[in-house]
């Protein structure tokens, strides 16, 4: 399968099992560039039929993270796309405003456009990474962020090695846990709190792993 409709990377589907138990360096990073991708596509656009088929395919493991993909993938059969394209609008979007504001900004000041989001263009701009024509989320959307470190960590994006960890640990590890976590608890939403329980422990085990490079 690929995910080409989701990123246009054309990689396949994320395999937890590959994930999980990957010995080479390049299983890994292919493994944690498809986990970014997945949530990049399900963060930035309500998913279509499409997107939905595929994600109802994911397979999992005993793993939590596998085990996570395992709900995703039952929660993507049982709902149509109306639902959850509702399920979308009410998180993020809303009238007026959606339930939770996906932004490093707002977590990390309360505010949009703050100094967090400045000191991401900046690295941005030192990285070489431009801001794409016609986008209207600023740069600090939990999804684009996720697409950024699709391309770091896959290679489509050419930067310094160990980009992928700096922009990991200045720019989303002080907030994007507690965005997941309170995806997690969004009531309203039984396909987003899945896709927030895959995020809180990807990203866990991405902040473990950095960890342990040291």
């Amino acid at each position: 399968m690929s995910v080409e409709a989701l990123t246009g990377v054309g990689r396949e589907v994320l395999r937890p099992d590959l994930y999980a138990g990957a010995q080479a360096e390049a299983d890994v990073d292919a493994a944690r560039a498809q986990e970014y991708a997945l949530l990049a596509a399900l963060l930035l656009r309500a998913p279509n039929a499409d997107l939905l088929d595929r994600i109802g395919d994911l397979r999992g493991d005993a793993t939590a993270l596998g085990l996570a993909h395992i709900e995703l993938a039952a929660a993507a059969r049982d709902a149509n796309v109306q639902t959850i394209q509702q399920e979308f609008f009410d998180v993020f979007i809303g009238i007026g405003r959606g339930e939770l504001l996906p932004y490093g900004s707002y977590y990390l000041t309360g505010f949009l456009h703050e100094r967090p989001l400045m000191r991401l263009r900046q690295d941005m701009a030192e990285i070489g990474i431009d801001r794409a024509e016609g986008v209207v989320e600023p740069e600090d959307h939990a999804g684009i962020l996720c697409e950024i470190m699709t391309g770091l960590v896959g290679g489509q994006l050419p930067a310094a090695p160990e980009s992928d960890r700096a922009v990991f640990e200045k720019h989303m590890a002080p907030w994007i846990g507690r965005f997941f976590g309170d995806l997690e608890r969004v009531e309203s939403s039984k396909f987003y709190r899945r896709v927030g329980t895959v995020g809180r422990l990807f990203t866990e085990i991405e902040m473990q792993a950095f960890a342990l490079a040291d």
